[in-house]
């Protein structure tokens, strides 16, 4: 009898104990873009993006130029000129065709390697700021609430937003 009331009390010692614990257990939540946006690294990196995509642009504002440049050349010489040359002209034009489209995959894909590679320091800077505030608060999970994939939040749930941005100095 007194060895079934000694497991009787620890098995509620136990249950009480894991009850608790359970009770305690925190969720924070933050909207990590809000929080990107913020920063001020996200201008400079905005400025830096800005001065990229424009350098493109002007390169491909060239190329297009002498595009309609050797285009006018043709629209007048079409007529008049040997079949050789004309078979040439053409030729320039399909050339230069292809190496505008080709210039604007290629571009497209530098834009976004120098996209990743400029937003990266920031999203990793904003990360462990994150992580810094989610552990100072005792939290076990952090949702981005962001992108919209959390169907519900409770009120229990702690924003971290202020809390990062005050811990990265942003007002």
């Amino acid at each position: 009898m007194r060895h079934l009331l000694k497991t009787l009390f620890i098995a509620l010692f136990v249950l009480t104990v894991s009850l608790a614990g359970a009770q305690t257990q925190k969720f924070g939540h933050i909207d990590l873009q809000a929080l990107i946006q913020v920063m001020p690294e996200s201008k400079t990196a905005k400025d830096d993006m800005d001065k990229f995509v424009k350098e493109l642009e002007d390169q491909l504002a060239v190329m297009q130029e002498e595009y309609n440049k050797k285009l006018e050349e043709y629209a007048v010489k079409r007529d008049s000129v040997s079949e050789f040359i004309r078979t040439s002209l053409e030729t320039d034009l399909q050339d230069l065709g292809q190496r505008i489209q080709n210039f604007q995959g290629v571009a497209q894909q530098q834009m976004q390697a120098k996209n990743a590679e400029i937003l990266s320091p920031i999203y990793q800077k904003a990360k462990n700021a994150v992580e810094e505030v989610g552990k100072e608060q005792g939290l076990i999970y952090v949702f981005d609430v962001g992108p919209s994939v959390i169907l519900y939040k409770s009120n229990e749930s702690v924003d971290l937003l202020p809390l990062v941005k005050q811990k990265l100095g942003i007002q």
